[in-house]
């Protein structure tokens, strides 16, 4: 929260700006006071709240100054990663339409693709990482706002206009989890579930970009520079350097 404070300083925290910005991610818990801005491919804490409510924005704006404000944030390449093995290589028939088949057309040798969904599945098509990669960084890319599951965090959760009691991270979620359940006093009450077996660990960063060169890592990097920054990541010397 300190860090948050001392990266977004100089920028004007009014809450009439948040009349410019996307609500969606946003869910109220009025039994216990809380707002919760949710954020793809980090820990769900929507499973304990199971209290989504969609409220107008002047009702949001009156509950932020009285509510518990908190998110949970995760490294920027990891989170891409997981995004990458649930939506790309597991992909539903919204992500092939809408992603995945212009990504395919557009970086590999499926320029011509014109498969539906079912076929692309029953084929095994699909894009490798660096082809996920090249889609994020392609200037025609970045002239529309990113899918949720990468968008920028900043962009999700607006750390800079929203005054965030806790902001929680991935990577100690057990112990970010029970420091928030005792500031919102419900230790007694709530457990958060371990995270799963099968969640990307950063130490296989590494391996997964290999395969993307240089150039292509200092440009996502950019991409994400803000959330490393905001939210207290170390800028990846070993992928980013010479």
């Amino acid at each position: 929260k300190d860090l948050l404070r001392k990266q977004c300083g100089g920028v004007n925290q009014s809450l009439v700006n948040l009349n410019k910005i996307d609500l969606n991610n946003f869910i109220v818990d009025d039994k216990h006071g809380i707002i919760y801005c949710y954020i793809p491919k980090v820990t769900n804490a929507l499973k304990i709240l199971k209290y989504r409510i969609d409220v107008c924005l002047f009702v949001l704006q009156a509950k932020l100054k009285h509510y518990t404000k908190f998110l949970f944030v995760r490294d920027p390449f990891v989170r891409l990663i997981s995004a990458y093995r649930d939506k790309m290589q597991k992909y539903d028939q919204y992500f092939y339409d809408g992603y995945v088949r212009v990504i395919l057309q557009r970086f590999t040798n499926q320029r011509n693709l014109t498969v539906n969904y079912n076929v692309a599945r029953k084929k095994g098509l699909r894009p490798s990482f660096y082809n996920f990669i090249q889609y994020i960084v392609d200037p025609r890319t970045q002239t529309y706002a990113f899918e949720p599951h990468w968008s920028q965090m900043y962009r999700l959760c607006h750390p800079c206009l929203i005054e965030y009691d806790f902001v929680g991270h991935q990577e100690s979620l057990q112990e970010d989890a029970q420091e928030l359940l005792k500031m919102v006093k419900l230790e007694n009450d709530i457990k958060f579930p371990p995270s799963s077996e099968n969640m990307t660990s950063p130490d296989s960063v590494m391996d997964w970009f290999q395969s993307v060169p240089l150039q292509d890592r200092r440009k996502l990097y950019k991409i994400y520079e803000e959330d490393f920054q905001l939210f207290g990541y170390r800028r990846p010397t070993e992928l980013l350097d010479d």
